[in-house]
Formats: structure tokens, C-alpha cells, sequence
């Protein structure tokens, strides 16, 4: 290859959306990187904080008589205690979709179209149910088990992790 066929391949490549060119031809290698590739690999991984939640109640330090209060709080405490087990026994009976890959969540096959599953949905076993972006390729996610979708638990676009639990299933559904 001669000075005039790299200049006008630079010249292409500068006008073309790539931004990154590499060529073998024998011992001959060549390799152009654009602006725009050094924005993708220094870009910073932004990751979520985890958010801690907590539902626990500051016990009154004063030194009032709190026995009134205490028996007004005890009902109150026993009905979360209750919901929570409800909460976990009925969490219990659910399936869930994992993510087999690392990548960005998608629920609908693009901007305008329909999600491929709603709550409510019934789901059969290899019913594509999203999509995870991995390296530019998009992955169809299907589902291992069958019954009624009940909870989406990732935001559309999020970036999701290996075996994130991605949507919950009632078999019963």
C-alpha cells in the first residue's frame, strides 16, 4: 500500500462514523483510531449505589412514661411484622427470570414498540420477555418457566448484572 492509498483510506475512515480502522495485508498492519474512540474506552462505568432501606423505629430515649405510647406502637409493629411474612411467603411461591448476561435492559424490541411482557402477562417456557444489550449485540432473554408475569424489578435501560433477578412469575398464574 502507497502514501496516496493510506492518505485517502484516512480520509474515509475520518468521514465514516467508525472510530476505529485496523488492517493486515502480510507484514503490512495498519491501525487509525478516531476523537470518538477515545471517548468509549476512557468513558467512566457509572454503577448504582446501593440504597439501604430500613424500617426500623428510633425507641423513645426521653424519660416521659411511655407505657400509653408503647401500647399504641405494639399493633402497628405487629401488623408489619405480618405483612412482611405475607410479603415473604407469597415471594416465596414466585419464579424468577435472571439476566445470563451482563449488559443494559431492555423490555421492548425498540423505542416505539410494545414491551415484550406487561404484568399480567402469561409467560410460556422460551417466551422472549426482554432484551440485554452486551457489547453492541442485542440478546433476546427467554423465559425458563411458565405462568403470569407479576413484577418487573429493573427500569427500562438499566444496566443489569450476571443472574439479576429481572422479572417474577406466578406459576399458579
Amino acid at each position: 500500500m502507497d502514501y496516496k492509498e493510506i492518505q485517502s483510506l484516512i480520509k474515509l475512515i475520518s468521514n465514516s462514523n467508525l472510530s476505529e480502522f485496523k488492517m493486515e495485508d502480510g507484514d503490512f498492519k495498519l491501525t487509525v483510531r478516531t476523537k470518538e474512540y477515545h471517548k468509549f474506552v476512557n468513558a467512566p462505568v457509572q454503577q448504582q449505589a446501593p440504597v439501604v432501606v430500613s424500617s426500623h423505629i428510633p425507641a423513645h430515649t426521653g424519660a416521659v412514661d411511655n407505657t400509653a405510647q408503647d401500647q399504641q406502637q405494639q399493633p402497628v409493629e405487629q401488623k408489619q411484622n405480618a405483612s412482611e411474612n405475607v410479603q415473604t411467603e407469597t415471594k416465596q411461591n414466585l419464579l424468577e427470570i435472571k439476566s445470563p448476561i451482563v449488559g443494559t435492559f431492555y423490555r421492548s424490541p425498540g423505542p416505539d414498540k410494545e414491551p415484550y411482557v406487561k404484568i399480567g402477562d402469561r409467560v410460556e417456557k422460551d417466551t422472549v420477555v426482554c432484551i440485554v444489550e452486551a457489547m453492541k449485540l442485542f440478546n433476546e432473554i427467554e423465559s425458563e418457566v411458565s405462568g403470569k408475569i407479576v413484577d418487573v424489578l429493573v427500569e427500562d435501560g438499566t444496566p443489569v448484572e450476571y443472574d439479576q433477578v429481572l422479572f417474577l412469575v406466578d406459576p399458579k398464574g
